[in-house]
């Protein structure tokens, strides 16, 4: 089964397909634009000492890839009966990687305002869930798909030795705004952007909040002495980047504000979106010193 289903989606409309799965009957989502494809389980080969959440590889079409259990990830056992298993074969984070779980189920079309940011309560500081969405009585988690492929391969995350091999830097006035809902990626980026020189960076948690801050600028007398560029991940609760940038790039004012989407989702298949909603930039993740050049570049 085969699923380009992420481009039916018109970019911009704050709206979301998530492929619900299953594993061990507990409800769990991932973005559909993550997913290239659901497959039937194949032969895996073993892989000595490897982390213990990868199962091991397979190859399909030519290309040999990793295979990571859900039911390990998530502290569950695997399933007694593996008739309705499946593998979903991801692209992100420039990279492919096979998830294995206990059944999909269907697909939900949904809007990012109607998912719930996790509470600190039971989030915990080692959580894999970044949203949670409540439909028909039911609750699905949306689970961080990139913590977890970075938890078993530290070096596939952002590094500030990317940013000290692009040598000396000045310090910059320049402000910046970022969305991103991750908390540890907030913390990646304030020190990777303060090694590079940038020291007035303000984050918001969600495109929302982002949104409503560059709006109560306007009230002041030049916007964009206060803000010089914005920068923004695509998966958000409340409000999603390409919707964001939609928003900005409409606005009689803001559309000056250059915008660069820094996200996991930048690939071939999917960067029409972000041209689609007007971005200034686009950046996969972890690729944090093109994002610093983009900056250089493009902050008014």
């Amino acid at each position: 089964m085969t699923n380009d289903y992420g481009i039916l989606l018109e970019s911009g409309t704050n709206e979301l397909e998530v492929v619900e799965f299953e594993v061990q009957g507990n409800k769990y989502g991932i973005n559909v634009m993550k997913v290239k494809e659901i497959i039937q389980p194949m032969p895996i080969t073993y892989i000595p000492h490897a982390h213990a959440h990868i199962e091991g590889i397979i190859q399909l079409r030519g290309e040999v890839l990793p295979v990571i259990d859900m039911a390990k990830v998530l502290g569950m056992q695997p399933s007694e009966n593996q008739s309705t298993d499946k593998y979903i074969v991801t692209e992100f984070n420039q990279q492919k990687v096979v998830f294995h779980v206990q059944n999909v189920t269907r697909i939900h079309r949904i809007s990012w305002n109607d998912i719930e940011k996790p509470s600190e309560m039971y989030q915990g500081g080692n959580n894999q869930i970044i949203g949670v969405i409540k439909i028909n009585g039911n609750m699905i988690l949306l689970i961080d798909f990139e913590k977890i492929v970075v938890d078993i391969n530290p070096h596939s995350g952002i590094h500030i030795d990317q940013i000290k091999a692009m040598g000396e830097r000045k310090r910059s006035e320049k402000q910046i705004v970022i969305a991103e809902d991750s908390p540890l990626l907030r913390k990646l980026l304030h020190d990777t952007l303060h090694e590079a020189g940038y020291d007035r960076v303000e984050f918001f948690e969600n495109g929302q909040l982002a949104y409503d801050f560059l709006e109560s600028t306007l009230e002041q007398e030049n916007t964009f002495e206060k803000v010089q560029i914005l920068v923004t991940d695509i998966e958000m609760p409340k409000m999603d980047g390409h919707h964001l940038t939609r928003r900005i790039k409409d606005h009689p004012v803001l559309k000056q504000l250059p915008v660069i989407i820094f996200s996991s989702l930048i690939t071939d298949d999917l960067r029409h979106k972000g041209t689609g909603v007007g971005a200034d930039a686009q950046v996969s993740k972890p690729e944090i010193a093109r994002l610093v050049q983009y900056i250089d570049e493009l902050a008014l």
